[in-house]
């Protein structure tokens, strides 16, 4: 007889539900959420389980490892995929969603999500941690320009080191707008030193790693995005082709067919949004920065006069994410190719 779990995870306590092959319930329970706790749980029920179910949270990927450090099946599955099952449940409760997590289990209707690395999983953190630095200093300096406007103000497009500078020059004896914006400039200033401190972090990370290394020889490819698909990516013989990584960061168009309706939309934009931002800032760093000729960038181009250069982009950051992940199988360095000749008359 075989036997199945599901586990329901929250912050604070997991629902645990084990199933035999038939459907039937054995056993329920509950566990903090910690990889020991759930560990001695499911241990106590001595059952050989066949396959453990959690859906991909926050927590999977740490509760992930310390179960399969214990030796259990553990498998962490597609949360779209999940959803639609619990939805069958007509009442939402962590123990209807366990149970339906283990049925998931039992008839193998699920989609297997990889677990990455704990170093890919630091990096990204490191990556996310960066980009939402920066995101709240934009959301400052906005904050300052609009005050400054209120007050007839026009502060321009200064470097961000001469922003604070600028804004004092500009503001001058006016102390009712200074006592306002002063605050915000201290605060600019400190996000500034400490983004700079993790962008030098990213920096060191990218010249020690010899994929990074190797993917920044592509054009338009710097630290930022070699580590962000690095991080994403984690183990490229995951994908059994390299033309599937586009359609894992979202970059290749959605589909809705039914009957005689047949839609092609835009990208589905599933997967991982850092490293899809970041291919989409290389293709735009290729195509409109980047002075070097290359068959890709020569390609975008042909693409930006038939279908406009934001389609352009978007292409071009889909073949990149294809390129970028054969050189990393292949162990190859970027091939920019051999430009055309001048045409005889």
């Amino acid at each position: 007889m075989k036997y199945f779990a599901g586990l329901d995870v929250s912050l604070e306590e997991t629902a645990i539900c084990v199933v035999d092959e038939s459907g039937r319930i054995v056993k329920e329970g509950r566990a903090a959420s910690e990889p020991r706790a759930l560990y001695e749980v499911l241990r106590k029920i001595d059952l050989p389980l066949d396959r453990i179910g959690l859906e991909a949270c926050s927590l999977a990927a740490w509760l992930y490892d310390g179960i399969r450090a214990e030796g259990l099946p553990a498998i962490c599955i597609e949360t779209r995929l999940a959803n639609a099952a619990m939805k069958t449940m007509p009442n939402k409760t962590d123990r209807n969603d366990a149970r339906a997590l283990a049925q998931i289990m039992r008839t193998g209707w699920y989609r297997q999500v990889h677990v990455k690395s704990q170093q890919c999983r630091r990096w990204r953190s490191l990556l996310v941690a960066r980009r939402t630095v920066l995101n709240e200093m934009r959301s400052i300096e906005n904050v300052i320009r609009a005050i400054l406007r209120e007050a007839g103000i026009k502060l321009g497009t200064p470097s961000r080191a001469a922003f604070a500078d600028r804004v004092r020059e500009l503001i001058g004896a006016d102390t009712v707008v200074m006592a306002l914006v002063e605050p915000l400039l201290a605060i600019v200033a400190t996000m500034l030193r400490e983004f700079g401190r993790l962008t030098k972090q990213v920096l060191n990370i990218a010249r020690k790693e010899q994929v990074c290394r190797r993917l920044m020889s592509g054009p338009g490819v710097g630290p930022i995005t070699a580590l962000a698909f690095r991080a994403t990516v984690d183990q490229p013989d995951r994908f059994r082709r390299s033309s599937d990584v586009g359609a894992h960061l979202g970059l290749t168009p959605a589909r809705y067919q039914s009957g005689e309706t047949d839609i092609q939309g835009k990208v589905s934009r599933c997967g991982d949004e850092l490293a899809r931002t970041a291919l989409y800032e290389a293709a735009h760093s290729l195509l409109v920065l980047s002075k070097k000729w290359s068959c890709l960038r020569a390609w975008g181009m042909n693409v930006a006069k038939r279908r406009g250069m934001a389609r352009a982009r978007v292409a071009v950051a889909r073949k990149l994410a294809v390129i970028l992940h054969r050189m990393w199988s292949d162990g190859t360095e970027f091939r920019f190719g051999k430009a055309p000749g001048p045409v005889s008359a």
